[in-house]
């Protein structure tokens, strides 16, 4: 069985007020650092973006696929759908570039506990987690039939197929704290991230 990973980069990063996909995080930027990670894990890597972004700089050399959003400014449902669309396996990793303490062990589990689902996803403080979840790849007409209404909201996509909805303490063991379901959408965010991030994980 083969697994891709889906990195969502295009995003708009209003709250952070710059992009967020090139901010520096350790070593890495936050968006080299969701590929190494994803990477870790999945078979092949594809990074979503905005057109306006760019494709030619945004890997840095990794051994990524470029996707771009058809249409801009629809959200993470579109960079879902683009991705999905563009994936050549039935099993998906989609990951947000916004979540830097994401442990692979975690996203192993992930896909373990799929089962037959269309999507599995945590469940942290009773909310789910869309933009560090599995999907399968025939998702992609779901979440494009969502778009065609004018929906841009992932979490309407959970109501559309079989989701299956996992509680994270079953990721304790892995990830004490769950911080691999932290997102950093403010410059707050990224540096409460940074002092828990440790050099070389």
């Amino acid at each position: 069985m083969t697994l891709t990973g889906i990195v969502l980069a295009g995003g708009r990063s209003t709250r952070m007020r710059q992009d967020k996909a090139s901010l520096p995080f350790g070593d890495d930027t936050l968006l080299t650092r969701a590929i190494r990670l994803v990477g870790s894990v999945a078979d092949e890597v594809i990074v979503v973006v905005q057109s306006e972004q760019g494709g030619s700089n945004l890997s840095l050399g990794l051994p990524v696929r470029v996707v771009f959003d058809p249409i801009e400014n629809l959200g993470p449902l579109a960079g879902i759908a683009a991705g999905l669309a563009a994936s050549n396996s039935d099993l998906n990793l989609i990951v947000a570039c916004d979540m830097p303490l994401i442990k692979p062990a975690v996203l192993r589990r992930l896909v373990e506990l799929c089962g037959d689902a269309d999507i599995c996803v945590p469940v942290v403080g009773a909310q789910a987690s869309p933009l560090c979840a599995v999907y399968r790849s025939s998702v992609a007409s779901a979440a494009q039939a969502l778009l065609a209404t004018g929906e841009r909201r992932a979490m309407r996509l959970l109501d559309q197929v079989s989701t299956k909805r996992v509680d994270a303490a079953l990721f304790c063991d892995l990830d004490p704290h769950l911080e691999s379901f932290v997102s950093c959408n403010t410059p707050e965010e990224l540096q409460a991230a940074l002092k828990c991030h440790l050099p070389g994980t």
